[in-house]
């Protein structure tokens, strides 16, 4: 039961950084994203969330996996990782759909990438699943790391 429960928390902490950075998304994609100049390769905005949900869920998992080693391995810094890379995650929307600033967006995801990277790594020593439920999160990351560099410079 205690295994249950904390897959469950893991998973609403996920889905609430989701919920969290979509308060600044839902209400500039109606408006301000639509004004932005966009590359020919930028997905249909419909795409977005049925990607950023499957993310999530797999986000939750591998934290889940990583945290049911626990008493057989020190698992502290791995999620504490995975924590900052939730943190930043939540800032990309702040910082681009909030405040309307692919700048700073453009610094944040590449610290995103970083964590993520880091996270990886450090899952892997931990859960080679966990690693890997990773992998699909960084290569997102990386394609809206070219999507947001683009937006930037042909919108400045």
């Amino acid at each position: 039961m205690k295994t249950i429960l904390a897959l469950v928390i893991s998973l609403l902490i996920c889905y609430a950084v989701a919920a969290g950075g979509s308060v600044f998304t839902a209400a500039s994609v109606r408006d301000w994203y639509t004004t932005l100049i966009k590359p020919s390769w930028t997905p249909p905005s419909w795409l977005f969330g049925p990607v950023w949900t499957l993310l999530y869920t797999m986000m939750a998992v591998a934290a889940w996996l990583v945290w049911r080693r626990h008493g057989e391995a020190p698992v502290g810094l791995a999620l504490g990782i995975f924590g900052v890379q939730l943190v930043l995650n939540f800032a990309w929307s702040l910082l681009f759909f909030g405040l309307h600033r692919p700048d700073l967006a453009m610094l944040d995801i590449v610290a995103l990438w970083l964590s993520i990277l880091a996270t990886i790594i450090l899952f892997y020593r931990l859960s080679t699943l966990a690693a890997l439920l990773l992998i699909p999160y960084l290569l997102w990351v990386t394609f809206a790391s070219a999507l947001n560099y683009a937006l930037w410079h042909l919108n400045r």
